[in-house]
């Protein structure tokens, strides 16, 4: 039996009041997901919150994700009407990209104002996302030096903070945010799995099971390889396969320190470029 995972502590609930406080203070809502994960990690709060705010849509960790399935994922969210794009924030450039896009998307706010005689102000926007999205990583590199706290674990950023981008960003950073409730335990294990949800919520075991279950199926040489397994192990259920791999990390029978394993590299991209949300999976109710 799987347990449920459990997520919203108190400070989120805090948090989503914040932004619906701040929300009439900004131009344009950043809201950041996940590229692995990117339907998944998108937050309805902000949907509801946001309302008719301009939104820039930014896929963080590109890196790690399949570029061909983020490409389907652009033109996914193009074809829904919201801008997105796809960047790895530790790469130099993305400030510049993201303040083109940005005035690109406020074109028409910025040309009333310039008609009404109003001088150019610095934009104002609001970064929000689920915990460990990248939030803290990508604000660093839009204002040039390491104002924002950086971790790679969900709720590094405790408190909100004005950060100034070049005089032409003007960034609201905020602690992440999930949801009081998902649709699914496979959110769950998603979010998990990529590091949104702190290990305290949940059973590793039940997370990696969840991974070998997906890279059997999309990814199973990169399984095949990492953990040195043949194409009869592949043969076994789920459950027998964390064991076998156990053994094979030479760990005996300690599967729980196996699954933490197996969750790390998952995380960091041992077992190659990955993204667990597809969009021609997507019902039409969920849309």
């Amino acid at each position: 039996m799987k347990s449920n995972i459990q997520w919203f502590p108190g400070h989120m609930a805090k948090a989503i009041r914040q932004f619906e406080e701040n929300i009439k203070l900004v131009d344009i809502v950043f809201e950041l997901v996940d590229a692995r994960i990117p339907y998944t990690s998108i937050n309805p709060e902000v949907k509801r919150i946001s309302r008719d705010k301009p939104r820039l849509m930014i896929l963080t960790k590109a890196d790690l994700a399949d570029p061909v399935m983020t490409k389907k994922w652009i033109e996914y969210f193009k074809s829904q009407g919201i801008r997105a794009i796809a960047i790895d924030s530790k790469v130099n450039g993305v400030r510049k990209k993201i303040e083109n896009i940005s005035e690109g998307i406020l074109k028409d706010y910025l040309e009333s104002q310039s008609n009404k005689g109003y001088d150019r102000k610095a934009l104002k926007a609001i970064c929000v996302g689920v915990p460990n999205v990248g939030k803290s990583t990508l604000l660093n590199q839009l204002v040039s030096k390491r104002s924002a706290q950086v971790g790679n674990r969900p709720g590094v950023t405790k408190g909100q903070q004005w950060l100034t981008s070049n005089g032409k960003l003007v960034l609201l950073d905020t602690p992440g945010i999930l949801w009081p409730k998902f649709q699914s335990q496979e959110i769950a294990e998603k979010l998990s799995l990529t590091g949104a949800i702190r290990e305290s919520s949940f059973h590793s075991d039940d997370v990696a099971l969840f991974a070998l279950d997906f890279f059997k199926q999309n990814h199973r040489e990169e399984l095949k390889n990492r953990y040195h397994l043949t194409d009869v192990d592949f043969e076994l259920s789920n459950p027998d396969l964390l064991l076998k791999i156990t053994a094979n990390l030479g760990m005996r029978d300690d599967y729980e320190r196996a699954s933490d394993r197996i969750i790390n590299d998952v995380r960091k991209g041992k077992l190659g470029r990955y993204t667990l949300d597809f969009p021609d999976k997507i019902s039409v109710g969920e849309e």
